[in-house]
């Protein structure tokens, strides 16, 4: 018998969905766990840093992407961990669509989206539960039209395109990543990374893509750390020594 939690993930599955088995790992492949046959992949930030996780398609509007995530356990103060869609990560002309959770606040997560680079159009809602207590459904439906954002299959916001105004158009990876933030805005986004309680887990379970509505694409030489998806430093010094993502050759290629 399914538990209530898979119970939960099957019925929450948006529609023209199917498992993600192949990512690409663009840096600290040894901080990120691919286990495709349980469909589970785990991000862990310690000494190391953290990792970032990307499909390898990129997918088109029309699209709807979700996962059933956990969010590390402990004081994650200085943290970002986060699910996202961004047409080329560390673009400065990317178009993307966040969700993000900032480690001073386990019950709430942050939406947003950029167009061309531009975003500043952040939202904060708050969660009905610990995001660390257990596995939650995040969905974004992304179209010509509208943007939605679900939690537990439950509408916590939706943006519809205006005449006249930018539009998040172009063809988009699905990215995750654990990584300090404490240097924005001088802690007052994520709070301060201290540590005590690394190493960090975060664990996404059930990932879905919309692989009829993807295209495949040679990675571009700019997958940097910037925004949703930024780097650690000494992550980004250890392990990132040319600009080209690690791709997984099989499904079970690397066991991450």
């Amino acid at each position: 018998m399914a538990s209530e939690c898979e119970s939960v993930n099957a019925a929450n599955h948006p529609d023209g969905t199917e498992p993600l088995v192949h990512i690409a790992v663009d840096y600290c492949p040894d901080a990120c766990h691919h286990a495709p046959d349980a469909g589970e992949i785990h991000v862990t930030y310690d000494h190391r840093g953290g990792a970032r996780w990307r499909s390898r398609r990129r997918f088109l509007p029309g699209s709807a992407v979700a996962a059933t995530i956990r969010a590390p356990a402990g004081d994650t103060a200085g943290l970002n961990y986060n699910l996202y869609l961004s047409s080329l990560e560390g673009s400065r002309d990317q178009d993307e669509i966040d969700f993000e959770f900032l480690g001073c606040d386990k019950r709430a997560v942050q939406t947003n989206y950029y167009v061309a680079g531009d975003g500043g159009r952040e939202q904060i809602h708050a969660l009905p539960f610990d995001s660390s207590d257990g596995f939650h459904h995040y969905a974004i439906s992304w179209g010509a039209d509208a943007i939605e954002w679900r939690v537990d299959g439950e509408l916590i916001r939706r943006e519809e395109r205006r005449d006249g105004e930018p539009w998040p158009e172009k063809p988009m990876f699905l990215y995750a990543s654990v990584w300090d933030a404490s240097h924005i805005a001088e802690g007052r986004w994520t709070g301060t990374y201290h540590g005590r309680d690394a190493p960090y887990v975060c664990s996404y379970r059930d990932v879905r893509v919309p692989i009829a509505l993807s295209v495949e694409e040679d990675v571009e030489e700019c997958q940097g750390a910037d925004a949703a998806g930024e780097a650690p430093d000494d992550a980004a010094d250890a392990d990132t020594t040319d600009a080209a993502a690690v791709e997984e050759e099989d499904a079970g290629a690397s066991e991450d």
